[in-house]
């Protein structure tokens, strides 16, 4: 019989909903709107109906499909308790007892599961994309945030209470700009996508570029797109922003490898999808930060996920980690 998993990855805006195969492949998916209204058992019941309207499809499209169970990526997941703690961007108020709720809803699954969202892309990462074979490796994910999963000996670490890995959110620049958290100077203020456009607008403030093809963009409408095409056209502004993006970036690399040792570190996420722009200069200021032991060792490495069904395919990968986990037990 062949297996299957569903995947679910919460978004401040959007529940994206997968059913994935052994192979990482999305066989069906659907979607709903993460509410606005705070209502949890509402949420529930539109998830519940919407994991059964594919675990029905899979079924009619083959009987010899077995769903073994649910992997959640989530903001402010807690693996340990299955809960969604205090997440700034999600009209859940306080502690919500997801994987629980779910257990109600499904008791005939093996396994139901919950992480944040870049633990569940660095456990998709090691079962279906790059890390195959890997034991120690990071997977940290450029986007709205900067988030970051930790394997070490196979196994990702979770700390002592579960929330483990907030690489995203270590001092890069003392007293240097505000992070979303509310803190000043974290790496997420400089790396993330609204960070490389905090960069474009500081530069074009210095040298008075009001030539650059990125001039006449407003502020709330630039993206690391358009600052990629612009670097594509010869933009010197944003030719620097990827300069600057790549060597913040390789700083916190190399404290993240000196911590860590890992055999490689894997970037995922919009601005990675500029290639060589941002992976060269993270690599020469990483090897440049790096001590003379670590020198030339570690992998700085783009996701092999499909970008499209990462965040749905690294939550499904959650489940197979599960019952492999109860196995051994």
């Amino acid at each position: 019989m062949k297996k299957a998993a569903i995947g679910v990855d919460i978004g401040g805006t959007n529940t994206a909903i997968g059913v994935v195969d052994e192979l990482g492949n999305v066989v069906v998916k659907d979607n709903i709107a993460t509410p606005s209204h705070g209502d949890v058992d509402r949420y529930m019941d539109d998830l519940t109906l919407a994991i059964r309207g594919l675990m029905n499809s899979v079924n009619l499209m083959n009987p010899e499909v077995e769903i073994m169970g649910i992997g959640i990526g989530a903001p402010n997941g807690n693996y340990y308790a299955g809960t969604i703690e205090h997440a700034a961007n999600l009209s859940f108020r306080g502690i919500v007892q997801l994987v629980k709720l779910l257990k109600v809803r499904f008791p005939e699954l093996q396994a139901i599961a919950l992480t944040n969202d870049a633990n569940a892309a660095a456990i998709g990462e090691m079962i279906y994309g790059g890390a195959k074979g890997m034991k120690n490796f990071v997977m940290f994910t450029l986007g709205t945030g900067v988030g970051s999963g930790i394997v070490v000996n196979g196994d990702l670490v979770y700390g002592c209470d579960g929330f483990a890995g907030e690489c995203g959110h270590t001092t890069l620049i003392p007293d240097g700009r505000l992070c979303g958290c509310g803190s000043w100077g974290h790496m997420e203020a400089y790396c993330s996508a609204p960070g490389m456009k905090r960069t474009a607008f500081e530069l074009m403030a210095r040298y008075n570029a009001n030539d650059s093809l990125l001039a006449g963009i407003p502020f709330n409408e630039l993206d690391s797109k358009m600052i990629f095409d612009a670097a594509e056209k010869g933009d010197k502004i944003a030719l620097e922003v990827f300069e600057k993006t790549g060597q913040w970036l390789g700083m916190s690399l190399a404290d993240t490898a000196h911590h860590l040792s890992p055999e490689a570190i894997f970037l995922f996420g919009g601005p990675t999808a500029a290639g060589d722009y941002i992976f060269r200069p993270t690599k020469a200021s990483m090897e440049e930060h790096l001590l003379t032991s670590f020198k030339n060792k570690i992998k700085i490495l783009p996701s092999q996920l499909k970008p499209g069904d990462a965040p749905i395919v690294g939550a499904s990968a959650l489940v197979y980690k599960e019952i492999e986990k109860s196995d051994l037990n």
